[in-house]
């Protein structure tokens, strides 16, 4: 469920090490300092694929006047160079993050953020503001959400005599009774829906992926009986599988290849160019007595780093640009892809998110957001990832590998809480 703006982070190696980590785009393009003291900030984003995000993002830091602020955009793998960046002199003071992660803030890596937002916390969607979110303080201000969601080609139901589904048993019907000789039911990625699912099942069970008191929210039989719900997707081969180019992008489904796709909101103004209002669009359907819908959010994220030389006026930055100045922010979700505002006031009032399938999507997001929890750290997600792989494209039995994952999420939690008391 980890997301970027993006959707997919850029593809490249980003080494954890050496110079060559440190070395990027950069552009200097802050203003002398208007306070006098011409404190210089270098400020770090990960390589967005939008035309015109770099040139918006250079234009917010020139605008600024307290200090100089150089933008350095980053190729490659943005996480693994912050996150060995983090530990060195030589990193930079304000930096966006997919996280901050549970480890970076439990090693005092990154900059306690909670006064920044005290006035205006309530207004930021507290689906993606909690995984930022650790002992009651905020430690990276959310940017802009991402979600995914359903897309379905109305004519095609339509004409299968298909309603679209609100139930994962509906979804699999559906997908078996749309699949044909040149159309599949649905496409969830070229694996099947491990990669990109992760954990929305799961919510759609009415479960989660750990507790609010810190365990794991799967030890339940309604788990390994929506796993193998997808494994009927896979088995009744209603799944595209295959496709030119992977669930982030909808060309396969404007292209006619499946009757259905999970995508991200960024698709939906190519989907509405090529498709006008031949399509409609759903949350993850729920599953079994207690489920509920299940939209997967996440968000990038600003922090500031703990090992900057000028870590206040890094924080009056972040506060300027994210908290202060909602017309950048609502200038950086709209004019370059397509997102929603990480403040609720500003996804409200944003036009082009008041209508159709874009207002649907905010709504989703409001009523059944889901977010990957701070606890859920890389090692339980490879564990589920993996077990989840095998289920879906292997027909392992979800009881089986289910238990096995429990016990390895259960060890990381234990980590987790062993970590905090002893820091």
């Amino acid at each position: 469920m980890t997301m970027s703006r993006r959707g997919v982070l850029a593809a490249g190696a980003g080494t954890a090490a050496g110079a060559g980590l440190l070395a990027g785009c950069g552009s200097n393009t802050g203003r002398g300092g208007g306070d006098g003291k011409g404190t210089e900030l270098s400020q770090w984003y990960h390589q967005y694929g939008e035309p015109g995000t770099e040139q918006a993002v250079e234009r917010y830091a020139g605008a600024y006047r307290k200090a100089r602020v150089s933008v350095q955009w980053r190729p490659g793998n943005y996480d693994q160079q912050t996150a060995a960046a983090l530990l060195t002199d030589s990193g930079p003071d304000v930096f966006e993050v997919n996280g901050p992660t549970l480890d970076q803030i439990q090693g005092g890596q990154v900059v306690d953020l909670t006064e920044l937002v005290k006035d205006v916390r309530d207004d930021f969607d507290p689906a993606v503001l909690a995984p930022k979110t650790y002992d009651g303080r905020v430690w990276g201000v959310p940017q802009v959400i991402d979600m995914q969601m359903l897309y379905y080609r109305k004519s095609l139901l339509r004409d299968a005599g298909v309603e679209p589904p609100d139930t994962l048993d509906a979804l699999v019907e559906a997908a078996r009774r749309l699949t044909g000789s040149k159309v599949k039911g649905l496409f969830l990625g070229n694996d099947g829906g491990a990669g990109v699912l992760g954990g929305t099942p799961l919510y759609a069970a009415g479960l989660q992926l750990v507790t609010e008191d810190g365990k794991v929210g799967f030890d339940d039989p309604a788990a390994a009986r929506t796993l193998g719900k997808l494994h009927r997707l896979y088995a009744d081969k209603s799944l595209l599988l295959g496709a030119p180019a992977d669930w982030s992008d909808p060309s396969a489904f404007t292209q006619g290849l499946t009757a259905m796709q999970w995508s991200g909101l960024w698709a939906l103004p190519q989907i509405q160019k090529e498709l006008g209002d031949d399509f409609g669009v759903l949350p993850f359907p729920k599953d079994g007595g207690q489920g509920r819908p299940a939209v997967p959010v996440g968000a990038y994220g600003a922090a500031v780093s703990a090992r900057s030389k000028h870590k206040e006026a890094a924080k009056e930055f972040v506060r300027w640009l994210w908290v202060q100045r909602t017309d950048f922010q609502e200038d950086f979700a709209l004019s370059y892809g397509f997102h929603i505002p990480a403040r609720i006031s500003l996804a409200r009032r944003a036009t082009r998110l008041r209508s159709g399938a874009a207002a649907e999507a905010v709504r989703f997001t409001t009523d059944h957001g889901c977010a990957q929890p701070l606890l859920w750290t890389p090692a339980a997600q490879t564990a589920y990832q993996d077990a989840l792989s095998r289920i879906i494209g292997s027909g392992a039995s979800p009881e089986g590998e289910l238990r096995a994952v429990v016990r390895k999420v259960a060890a990381e939690l234990d980590r987790v809480k062993n970590v905090k008391k002893t820091s």
